[in-house]
Parts: C-alpha cells; sequence; structure tokens
C-alpha cells in the first residue's frame, strides 16, 4: 500500500530525520548519475527530493506520482513537472527515457510485475534505472518512523532476481543509511560518522537503504519465431534443378 503523498513530504521536508535521509540518499545517488545533461530524467514514486540536482542541465524532468499515493506541485517557484498517474500505464512515450528513479514505489505497490513491465516499457536504449527499496536486513524497514519501514523491504538477492525476470541487468549496487533510524539529537548530530564508518561496518550493521542500478535488456526473438520466419527459405538458395535429358 502506497504513503500518502503528505506523509512522505512532511517527512522529507519537515523533519530533522528525513532531510538528513534526503541528503545521504541523493548523495548516493549523485555518484551514480553525476549529471543528465541534455537527458529525460524521470522518477516514479516520491522522487523529487532527489531530482532537484537535475533540473540545470537535463532535457527534462518529470515526477511520475501514482494515484493511490497523491500528488503535489513541485518545484515550488518553478514550472510544475508532477504529474498524478495510473501506477501501470504512464503518459510517456515507449523508449524515450534516459534515466529513471523508482523510489517508494515498487516496495509499495501491489502489482509489481506490471510496474517493472512499465519501467521497461518507456527506457530508452542506453538508459539506466535505479531501484531504491528498504534493505530487508537494515533498522530502517524495522521502523515505522520512516517511509522506508512500509511494504516490502527486500534483500539484494531478491530485488536483483526480480529485475533479471523483467528483462533488466543489474550493473551496479550498494547499501545506505547506515545511522539509525531515530530523531535523537545525539544520533541526527552522529549521523555523517555513520554513514562514513557504513561501508567498514556492514558486516554487524546493514545500510537501511538498497540501490540497484539496471540497465534495459533487448532479448534476441525466440526459436519460435525464428522457424516462422525462415519455414519458407529464399529462392535463391533453393538446389538448382537438374537438366531434363531427353532421348535423342
Amino acid at each position: 500500500m502506497h504513503l500518502d503523498v503528505q506523509e512522505l513530504r512532511n517527512f522529507y521536508y519537515r523533519s530533522a530525520l528525513g532531510r538528513a535521509a534526503q541528503k545521504t540518499v541523493r548523495e548516493q545517488l549523485l555518484e551514480f548519475w553525476p549529471e543528465a545533461k541534455g537527458q529525460t530524467v524521470v522518477g516514479f514514486g516520491f522522487a523529487v527530493p532527489f531530482l532537484r540536482p537535475y533540473l540545470a542541465d537535463a532535457r527534462r524532468v518529470i515526477a511520475l506520482m501514482p494515484a493511490p499515493q497523491g500528488v503535489i506541485g513541485w518545484p515550488q517557484g518553478m514550472p510544475n513537472v508532477s504529474v498524478l498517474c495510473d501506477e501501470t500505464h504512464w503518459p510517456l512515450e515507449t523508449g524515450h527515457v534516459d534515466k529513471l528513479l523508482v523510489i517508494h514505489a515498487l516496495e509499495a505497490s501491489d502489482r509489481p510485475s506490471e510496474l517493472l513491465e512499465e519501467c521497461w516499457r518507456v527506457l530508452g536504449p542506453g538508459g539506466s534505472a535505479m531501484f531504491v527499496v528498504p534493505n530487508r536486513a537494515g533498522l530502517w524497514s524495522r521502523s515505522d518512523v520512516t517511509p522506508f519501514g512500509s511494504g516490502r523491504p527486500y534483500s539484494q538477492t531478491q530485488l536483483e532476481a526480480q529485475l533479471k525476470g523483467h528483462n533488466f541487468l543489474p550493473e551496479r549496487h550498494i547499501t545506505t543509511l547506515y545511522q539509525p533510524p531515530s530523531a535523537r539529537r545525539f544520533w541526527r548530530k552522529t549521523a555523517g560518522m555513520w554513514e562514513r564508518m557504513g561501508g567498514s561496518l556492514s558486516i554487524i550493521a546493514a545500510g537501511g537503504v538498497l540501490m540497484v542500478e539496471a540497465t534495459k535488456r533487448v532479448q534476441a526473438p525466440s526459436g519460435r519465431r525464428l522457424k516462422a520466419t525462415v519455414r519458407k527459405p529464399l529462392e535463391v538458395l533453393k538446389p538448382a534443378a537438374k537438366p531434363e535429358v531427353k532421348p535423342v
């Protein structure tokens, strides 16, 4: 079940914990995608806190928000790029998206397979999709005070298997949000330290969010279709007929 858009907005823009999560995930996203000059960047779910760095140089930025969640106008003080849409029928042309960010969406969807099919449809050749989900082994998926505590958490193996089953090729992955999901002053003051130490602590403490970058895989025609196309070979490939010899 999708969270209400007002809950998501309040978390990311009006709470210290949410602003810390926004900063951490955005910085990690920028390491994967440092720029998007001249590209079409689309976010689905509640992606607006992480799309702002691409507004200046991208050819187009679109924030798709599923109907069960609701929509807010974004960005403030600029022309609106937010669109309310059906979860599995997006108002986008096929194959025109260069970068697709999916966050607060896959784990909340009642139709994850159809959602992934729509992600595959809109992604263009050479484009990449970033799927951000609650990490099953992390603390954030067990906390009700954050949006990552809602929906189905994933392990890396589970998410990558689901992506491969829908013709995506996982390329890179990382976990982040090692800071505890607490608004207490001590944890907020030491948040940066926990994130810097996260990689070395991964054996005993898992990051709260899993990020997997994937590309679109286009399969070759199946054997049945291939047989149908060569069932009638070209005439030029037929063996030459033997000349008929008539008795003298």
